[in-house]
């Protein structure tokens, strides 16, 4: 598999920076963005396998950027990541297709399992639609391909 890139999305800039270290010490290659308008130029530019993205930030708000990105990249799973989140934040967050909504504070070890399985989940459904492709089911293919589009 290719190495994970992850992006993280937050106001809070120690917090953000130190998560970044520390997902670097875990060979994980990571990227900064302090808004939301910064999350999505960075998006634009250099597309991460995953996203960890805050709730409340000044200007556009997670919501707002989670809502953009899915439409724009709908391949990039997206992973909530706040402390001042509510149950119908959260509802609205799955809605959208974020990957998972998880509560700050959240241990290193929660988070890590977090982004690999987001990640690994980016390829289950090619695979499966390469399977069927193969198997000469096209048309299951490519209604696996386009299922993966409305995510």
């Amino acid at each position: 598999m290719k190495e994970m890139k992850v992006l993280l999305v937050d106001d809070e800039e120690e917090f953000v920076k130190s998560l970044s270290e520390r997902l670097e010490m875990r060979d994980v290659k990571s990227d900064v963005a302090l808004n939301g308008e910064a999350a999505l130029k960075t998006l634009d530019e250099d597309l991460p396998d995953v996203m960890v993205l805050d709730l409340k930030m000044p200007g556009m708000d997670g919501m707002e950027v989670l809502r953009r990105a899915k439409k724009a990249y709908p391949g990039v799973q997206i992973i909530m990541l706040t402390g001042h989140g509510s149950e119908k934040d959260e509802k609205e967050a799955r809605r959208l297709g974020v990957f998972e909504y998880l509560q700050k504070p959240v241990s290193i070890e929660k988070l890590m399992k977090t982004v690999t399985e987001a990640y690994k989940s980016k390829f289950q459904d090619a695979m499966s639609a390469a399977a069927f492709a193969e198997a000469g089911e096209f048309e299951t293919a490519k209604e696996i391909l386009d299922r993966d589009k409305k995510k």
